[in-house]
């Protein structure tokens, strides 16, 4: 058997074995998904008046609302979903069973190949969650052709890819679960200032760069662009730039401290 076939046998595997982790305890991922679907029913029900009002410059719309914040709830979604990734992580790694894995006959890098799938895949179902809540409680989208449907769920999947390659780097440097926790928080952060609520020109000036020039911003205005029909300028190149820049950097970043001999 050729090592390409070996490192996809194993990484099938070890895919398998994270997702009946995910199967047998699915708390955390529950509670994760919790978040973003409890913010947007809040600021829908409870502030959608008064934020499509301040939007829209006019009068209040609900609806109006709905289309706005559900771009950016699916990308909070993502960031909620990978927190529980590194939390498995760190588990993995302070739990011995990385040492155990790295005496046996498998592929070296299955083990993170098979961290990475499984949480592009919780995320992707997450996702598809989150957005059935959105369309149950109004949103619509723009009469958007099929292939901008498909270049909005692959630019989602990308950023689930560059995040979670993120929270597996940020788990194996994580002495324990609850730390691996606390290191993830800004991946739940960064999108509460991001123009995931409220467009970034209506910001103080001083805070408007630090919404624009993170990765959440420029990937929400891009769905938002695909889904709603508004202008997307460079935010799609930016975007992407962001995700292969974060995916390359947690990829080097896990793959150093997996590759470390062990205390």
């Amino acid at each position: 058997m050729s090592s390409l076939s070996l490192a996809v046998r194993d990484s099938a595997t070890m895919l398998r074995r994270n997702l009946l982790h995910a199967r047998r305890y699915p708390s955390l991922t529950l509670n994760l998904l919790l978040t973003p679907i409890m913010l947007l029913l809040l600021f829908v029900y409870i502030f959608g008046d008064t934020m499509s009002a301040g939007i829209g410059g006019g009068g209040a719309d609900r609806s109006d609302y709905i289309a706005y914040l559900v771009p950016g709830l699916l990308l909070m979604t993502i960031g909620s979903t990978t927190i529980g990734t590194a939390v498995s992580v760190s588990n993995d790694m302070t739990e011995g069973i990385i040492a155990r894995f790295r005496t046996m006959a498998i592929h070296r890098g299955s083990v993170l190949i098979g961290h990475v799938i499984g949480s592009v895949l919780q995320a992707v179902i997450s996702v598809v969650l989150v957005g059935a809540v959105g369309v149950a409680i109004g949103f619509r989208s723009t009469d958007a052709p099929a292939l901008e449907w498909i270049a909005a769920f692959g630019l989602l999947a990308l950023f689930a890819l560059a995040l979670t390659w993120i929270a597996v780097g940020m788990g194996m440097v994580s002495p324990s679960a609850e730390a691996a926790s606390n290191n993830a928080m800004p991946l739940i952060f960064l999108p509460l200032i991001s123009s995931t609520f409220v467009p970034v020109d209506a910001m103080p000036g001083w805070f408007q760069p630090i919404a624009e020039y993170q990765p959440f911003t420029p990937t929400i205005e891009t769905i938002r662009g695909l889904l709603l029909g508004t202008d997307i300028g460079n935010n799609w190149w930016i975007s992407i730039a962001w995700c292969l820049g974060l995916a390359a950097l947690g990829y080097r970043w896990s793959k150093a401290v997996f590759n470390r001999d062990p205390k």
